[in-house]
């Protein structure tokens, strides 16, 4: 899909294992915002942000994988919530780095109030930067952020 004036930007949103439970799955921790609210939520502020937001969510690590590879040339940045896979995959962390598109990591609690295997992030050493603790507000930071820095990108 071409860019339009109304989107001078492509971004892509990747969502990882059980992120599609959110709104069921521990709210406590997770919050009630279902995964299909966020995804609306985030091509609403994209919009307003000139930028085209695409989701995509999978339980499986290689989708994900896939989905990185492809964004090469498509999109200009990621927002990735990898889950638990943020802890243990060496395959998206390479992946983000072989496409080389600047990525920012969330996570909508604060992974480092939680289980101590959680504080380590395979993603956090190629990415921008990394979001945590805000809830739903996480993807939406992210993506806010990751638009100042492909501009401030441009404009240097």
């Amino acid at each position: 899909m071409s860019l339009t004036n109304q989107h001078r930007l492509s971004l892509l949103v990747l969502h990882g294992p059980n992120l599609n439970l959110l709104g069921l799955r521990e709210p406590g921790i997770y919050g009630v915002t279902t995964l299909e609210q966020i995804n609306e939520q985030l091509v609403t502020e994209g919009k307003k942000l000139q930028a085209q937001v695409t989701t995509f969510q999978s339980n499986y690590e290689g989708a994900l994988v896939e989905a990185i590879h492809q964004a090469y040339g498509v999109y200009q940045g990621i927002v990735i919530n990898a889950g638990a896979y943020t802890h243990t995959s060496v395959a998206i962390r390479d992946a983000i780095s072989g496409v080389k598109i600047p990525t920012v990591e969330v996570h909508l609690s604060n992974i480092y109030q939680r289980e101590s295997f959680r504080h380590h992030s395979y993603i956090s050493a190629v990415a921008i930067g990394q979001i945590s603790g805000f809830g739903a507000d996480s993807y939406l930071l992210g993506l806010q952020a990751l638009v100042k820095y492909l501009d401030r990108s441009r404009n240097s």
